[in-house]
């Protein structure tokens, strides 16, 4: 089979692949050999509960793909976790993913099937998918608690792999009060204290994002973090040195962009900024496949979609930003600009 072929059935059955790692992590065969090391099979089926033939086809298959590994030993097989799961893959590991996992898997993957209405329509599918009309997906989200906790753990856990290499792309240092405008339960706000220790940071978020923040996260009085609420397109923000948008632009369209970061701009302090994370399309908008897919999502459940670079630039200097400047970063790319 030729590599065009191989690619193609990989790319035919690549849900299936998220279903088995997902499977994998929630019946925790990660986190038994995250302390157990190297087991058998059949042990590892007894410990979680489960068959023995079943197990073993999983781990197996876990083991094609890299998430575990596998000893022999007199034809019989110990498996063990890969770095990557140890790191990513087992609920208790501090930058474990799992949470963003379940969302993707329980929310992302069902409304896929209303894509070819999307791309027929070129709006999203919010009514199809949530029975609700809607420009946006969080209208959704937001109406029942459970879903609006997978869908803010999730984004926590993202910001466990990648928040410190997005804040530290620029020397933050100079910006003493910094406010997290969309930051939900601050994940990214507490990996900003712990580079710039001198900083405090506001919270700008919904109520109702706000309130479950405070319910389900506790934060130590050394993260210099508070909360504030309100709607960042209908109430006036916090003044401060620097806005962080992270992963907030791409839900909007671009009117409704331009008016939040002007609004931004008027309230920064004069030699303040803005800091934009987001995944930044190349200039000829074919790549990296993380941003195009991304991309796809946003048709999907948003007004909104990624961009390339200099639509980035066109809409912070619309609102009035100078001196911009971007980094890339290995999955998400950081866009400063200045007042």
């Amino acid at each position: 089979m030729n590599s065009a072929i191989k690619t193609l059935f990989q790319h035919q059955h690549g849900f299936i692949v998220s279903k088995i790692m997902f499977t994998a992590s929630e019946l925790g065969v990660f986190d038994l050999l995250k302390s157990e090391k190297l087991l058998t099979a059949g042990t590892i089926a007894e410990r979680l509960g489960t068959s023995p033939t079943g197990m073993e086809r999983l781990l197996d298959a876990c083991v094609g793909f890299k998430f575990l590994r596998v000893e022999r030993k007199e034809k019989e097989g110990l498996y063990g976790n890969t770095d990557l799961a140890d790191m990513c893959l087992a609920k208790t590991s501090p930058k474990s993913q799992y949470n963003y996992m379940k969302f993707c898997s329980e929310f992302v993957y069902p409304s896929m099937q209303y894509l070819p209405d999307a791309v027929r329509e070129g709006k999203n599918q919010s009514e199809s998918i949530h029975g609700i009309s809607s420009n946006n997906v969080f209208d959704a989200i937001y109406r029942s608690e459970e879903g609006s906790q997978k869908f803010i753990d999730g984004l926590a856990e993202s910001w466990s792999l990648y928040g410190k290499e997005v804040l530290s792309a620029f020397d933050l240092s100079n910006f003493p009060l910094i406010c997290d405008v969309g930051g939900a339960v601050g994940a990214l706000a507490k990996e900003c204290i712990s580079l710039y220790p001198k900083s405090t940071v506001t919270i700008f978020d919904l109520p109702e994002v706000v309130e479950r923040a405070k319910k389900h996260v506790v934060f130590s009085q050394e993260y210099q973090i508070t909360f504030q609420e309100g709607d960042f397109f209908k109430d006036p923000v916090p003044e401060a040195d620097l806005y962080l948008l992270a992963r907030v632009l791409h839900d909007w369209d671009d009117e409704k962009c331009v008016q939040l970061l002007t609004k931004l701009y008027k309230a920064c302090k004069p030699g303040g900024g803005v800091l934009v994370s987001e995944m930044v399309l190349d200039e000829d908008r074919t790549g990296p496949l993380a941003a195009n897919l991304h991309s796809i999502l946003m048709l999907l459940h948003t007004e909104g979609k990624e961009r390339t670079a200099s639509e980035y630039n066109g809409l912070l200097s619309a609102a009035g930003f100078k001196d911009i400047q971007v980094k890339k970063g290995s999955l998400f790319d950081a866009i400063l600009g200045r007042k």
